[in-house]
């Protein structure tokens, strides 16, 4: 097994990785759980038929009185009604502030279920079983919960870290071809901000079959990258807003499809190639590089251009979390492998998006 430790002061947890581990998610629950005595499992429609009888029976094996609350597939379901709905469930269901909520799924599930305890009873713990690559490699490490709301992606939202990420390589093998890609684009991302040999081992790996044949080594590499990185800035107030490269006019893209044209990472994928078209335009990125990232990101699937109308794109930024009073964080590639943040005025930012959109139509 290989194990990394979140060293947060008083919210101290470790990431299990290895083959199997949902077989054995009682015994590891209980080890971080041991007052507990309900635990209420969040899963979707995709992955309670797979794996919700498995982590259940585990986790009944441990003495944990199991509750399983299966919510629909899909990016609508991070919405103020499922997350009444899933508050009532666990309820009904007796869980105490003693007690933890277990998130059985994709990055959907892990961001609303961890919204659910950061703010049910004021705060009850809760343990991350990612089933997809995205959340493997990024969502159910750092803390960050949240759901959507009308007026843009995770807007509400808190900081509640995990007891426990427990990370089965094995859930992979499920997964369909789209939603391996998916999560590659932010495997390639951590690549593109803080490593370059491993984003040219990723371009050797060539695809998903080479990725599958150093899974662990994947998943240690960009969870080790995040650890370092939220351990440097848990909040998101400087370092860790590097982890959002590719994320502000992604987060258009998104808006743009309604939530369902584009996935998370497809739209990701596409607003890295808009950030390394950026910054060689202002002359921070080297030339090349977007070369570089257009070519990886093709290798896994993944879209380099995505159609967007102007005004979302400006609705978009203007809500981006990492904006600040009269400006905006937006992350740039000094060189592949290493990220910065650039303060930019909002007006400056729109100028130079503006001039790349009509570079684009």
């Amino acid at each position: 097994m290989t194990t990394l430790t979140m060293a947060l002061p008083g919210r101290e947890y470790d990431i299990l990785i290895e083959s199997g581990l949902l077989e054995r998610a009682g015994e590891h629950c209980r080890s971080v759980l041991p007052k507990a005595r309900r635990l209420g499992v969040v899963t979707d429609s995709n992955v309670a038929p797979l794996y919700l009888e498995r982590v259940v029976k585990s986790l009944e094996g441990a003495g944990f009185a199991v509750k399983g609350i299966t919510i629909p597939a899909g990016e609508r379901s991070k919405s103020l009604e499922m997350l009444g709905y899933i508050y009532d469930e666990m309820l009904s269901f007796g869980l105490s502030r003693t007690d933890a909520v277990v998130a059985l799924g994709g990055g959907v599930v892990g961001d609303l279920a961890g919204f659910a305890a950061a703010t049910l009873l004021r705060g009850v713990a809760f343990v991350q079983m990612p089933t997809t690559l995205l959340a493997q490699v990024d969502s159910s490490v750092g803390g960050k919960v949240a759901i959507d709301l009308p007026a843009g992606k995770n807007l509400a939202g808190a900081f509640w870290q995990p007891k426990l990420v427990l990370m089965d390589p094995d859930c992979l093998s499920t997964l369909s071809d789209k939603t391996f890609s998916d999560g590659m684009a932010e495997v390639i991302k951590y690549g593109c901000i803080r490593d370059r040999a491993f984003f040219d081992f990723l371009g050797q790996c060539a695809g998903r079959a080479g990725v599958m044949a150093q899974i662990e080594q994947v998943l240690y590499t960009c969870c080790d990258i995040k650890r370092q990185v939220v351990l440097a800035d848990e909040r998101d107030t400087g370092l860790r807003m590097l982890l959002n490269f590719g994320h502000t006019v992604g987060h258009a893209f998104e808006l743009a499809g309604r939530y369902e044209d584009w996935t998370h990472g497809q739209a990701v994928a596409a607003g890295m190639v808009w950030a390394v078209r950026l910054g060689e335009k202002l002359g921070i990125t080297p030339a090349g590089v977007q070369d570089a990232v257009q070519t990886i990101l093709k290798q896994y699937d993944l879209p380099v251009r995505i159609a967007c109308p102007w005004q979302t794109m400006v609705e978009a930024v203007g809500l981006d979390k990492k904006r600040a009073e009269g400006g905006i964080s937006f992350v740039l590639l000094d060189k592949l492998g290493w990220a910065v943040c650039r303060q930019m005025k909002n007006d400056r930012l729109l100028d130079e998006l503006k001039r790349l959109y009509e570079e684009t139509v």
